[in-house]
């Protein structure tokens, strides 16, 4: 770290030292949940690693499911509890319905106009409202489904190409390229161009995206060193948000100057018709429109991906659970054809399969952080206004109260549960709750269950070099969605009768 000079670095030094003595001696009369006791001016940001969801779920092992740390001079608490959660995301969901101040969204994401980001009121009601119905309502989910099964298609025809030769396939890839392309699709009208992007590419960009949003950034916790920008984090939200800038301005001249009269009416047509309007809701400026379609974009590739390749890997590991799904696919599909949506709800050890990939490795492992609106008490302890508020998913996933053998992959425990993933079951939350629950989780469980169940149906998996299950690396690369770290490579074999 460099600081622009020593006098600057210890004026800083005092004055965030007094800020975070003040900040203590206002809250000492109050009862703050119990945690680990920090440092001056960094707090407990030193206890935090590479994993974050591993070093608070060991804090909280210690200190409880609702747990005080101090991240610069900002108050967080850590929930990892399914009940700590409730009280969080359902009890109190208003009061923590908003989202704190986060630079690398105020930067990237056209200061926080997005519908993940941005602070709750009026605005992110209307976005998120228009965002529900123009993309992500069962009507409009059910207008794409013949473009996603081109797509699959497609997918499987060049795995099928792999599999007839005897070759690795590099699965995480040809999954990812094959839902950045239905994700561009349904909300830009095209597949995504490597022309019209930097030499970076987009996929790769919105990855790193991720990975800085999700990181901890010394600005989010100590406001007033941000302009000194000491890990260097800004230079690279610059360059992301530069990068993204200049593709979505094409994206939107194509959109302004197409002439053509029955093109079908893509996510961006829908918002460039509010743009200026002042009969609707859904009044929107060009700024808007790029912080959106950027959401969704992100919202919908990195995760879906994500959570496919880390079935996929599980399934490759326990050979058991996978012979077990194929024959639930034979007996409700038939061995003759590939598997349509309409398939997807009488496919029950399918649903199983899919809760326990999620369970164990959730995408997202923190949720989306909260922040408190107001002063309030949860459980007896007092939660102070602007405080962060962290729920950790994968921490939940693992609370042995709820689950046992929580580190092993058994789809089976679900039998006679009726624990589901969307929102109202607190043990399983992988796509949040309450009023800031995931807006694509109904098309994102869709993709996800289609895209496994179709892998599992036509292909039989092995891995290259005579490889064993239990070498698979199965190390996460944490961000704001977290895949594995290493791309999965399988030799396929066809075996439907076609």
């Amino acid at each position: 770290m460099e600081w622009t000079s020593p006098v600057l670095a210890i004026a800083a030094l005092v004055f965030l030292f007094f800020q975070a003595f003040t900040w203590k001696t206002r809250a000492k009369n109050k009862r703050l949940p119990p945690g680990p006791i920090g440092i001056p001016i960094l707090g407990n940001l030193l206890m935090i690693g590479t994993k974050p969801h591993h070093d608070l779920h060991r804090l909280a092992l210690k200190y409880g499911p609702i747990m005080h740390l101090r991240f610069g001079l900002m108050p967080v608490i850590i929930v990892s509890s399914p009940e700590a959660a409730e009280l969080f995301l359902k009890t109190h969901d208003l009061v923590f319905a908003s989202r704190p101040p986060h630079e690398s969204s105020k930067r990237i994401s056209y200061n926080q106009k997005g519908i993940a980001f941005s602070p709750y009121g009026s605005y992110w009601r209307n976005m998120r409202k228009m965002c529900t119905l123009e993309l992500l309502s069962n009507h409009k989910i059910s207008t794409f489904r013949s473009m996603r099964k081109q797509e699959l298609d497609l997918l499987v025809q060049r795995i099928q190409e792999a599999a007839y030769a005897g070759v690795a396939v590099d699965l995480s890839s040809m999954v990812a390229s094959f839902s950045t392309d239905v994700a561009c699709r349904m909300i830009i009208g095209k597949k995504y161009n490597r022309d019209d992007f930097s030499e970076k590419g987009f996929e790769a960009t919105v990855r790193e995206g991720m990975q800085v949003g999700s990181a901890f950034n010394l600005a989010d916790y100590i406001p007033q060193i941000r302009g000194l920008d000491l890990q260097g984090q800004t230079k690279r939200m610059k360059a992301i948000a530069r990068d993204f800038d200049d593709y979505f301005e094409k994206i939107i001249e194509e959109h302004v100057q197409s002439k053509d009269e029955n093109r079908t009416k893509d996510f961006v047509d829908v918002m460039l018709g509010f743009m200026g309007s002042e009969e609707t809701e859904y009044r929107v400026e060009r700024d808007t429109i790029k912080a959106i379609v950027l959401d969704m974009l992100a919202g919908s590739m990195d995760t879906s991906a994500a959570t496919i390749d880390w079935t996929m890997a599980e399934l490759i590991r326990h050979p058991r659970v996978a012979k077990k799904l194929q024959m639930e696919l034979e007996d409700v599909v038939g061995a003759k054809r590939m598997v349509e949506e309409s398939d997807l709800d009488k496919l029950e050890y399918l649903n199983m399969v899919m809760k326990e990939s999620f369970r164990l490795h959730p995408v997202g492992p923190l949720l989306v952080p909260h922040a408190a609106r107001e002063d309030c008490t949860v459980n007896g302890f007092h939660i102070p206004k602007g405080s962060r508020i962290l729920i950790n998913a994968w921490a939940i996933g693992r609370d042995q109260r709820v689950w046992t053998d929580t580190d092993k992959f058994k789809p089976e425990r679900f039998i006679g549960s009726d624990i589901d993933v969307r929102g109202q079951n607190f043990e399983l939350i992988p796509f949040g709750s309450g009023r800031r629950g995931c807006p694509g989780m109904q098309l994102g469980l869709t993709i996800v269950r289609l895209v496994v169940a179709q892998l599992v149906h036509c292909f039989d998996w092995k891995l290259p070099n005579n490889m064993q299950t239990s070498e698979l690396d199965m190390t996460e690369d944490f961000g704001l969605a977290c895949p594995r770290a290493q791309h999965l490579l399988a030799i396929p074999t066809w075996r439907l009768h076609t």
